[in-house]
């Protein structure tokens, strides 16, 4: 596994009126060696869909195709969550659970964590988690 990629990355590989050179980067990569998230990812992901399709950035059958093409994608879901290690990156650095659940897999695993989520890349660098860059 080469990183951990969050949502907001995902997100960009779904929505054509984005674009940015790590999100391309994170794919790339993610061919080649794989990629791993929380299981809050499951989640994640399919909540920044549902919002795009109502702010009509996205066909309803867009998004269904995208999680079909997600599901082809070497990424692997983590079960092993740490609570109390994400606990404390979520109180020290001021994130979510969710947010802090990220740089806890990036974290354990010491891979980097691939994301475009100012407060979390900045709470990681803090943390001395590795970021794809």
């Amino acid at each position: 596994m080469a990183f951990v990629v969050d949502a907001s990355v995902c997100a960009v590989w779904a929505l054509e009126d984005e674009a940015s050179p790590l999100a391309e980067h994170a794919m790339e990569l993610l061919q080649l060696e794989g990629a791993i998230v929380p299981a809050i990812w499951w989640f994640e992901i399919r909540n920044v869909l549902l919002i795009s399709e109502r702010r009509k950035r996205l066909q309803v059958e867009d998004l269904h195709a995208f999680l079909e093409d997600l599901k082809e994608l070497p990424i692997r879901t983590d079960q092993e969550a740490d609570e109390r290690a994400i606990f404390r990156f979520a109180r020290k650095y001021q994130l979510s659970f969710y947010d802090a659940a990220y740089m806890e897999v990036a974290s354990r695993f010491n891979v980097p964590l691939a994301t475009l989520d100012k407060g979390l890349r900045s709470a990681a660098e803090s943390a001395g988690v590795p970021l794809l860059a």
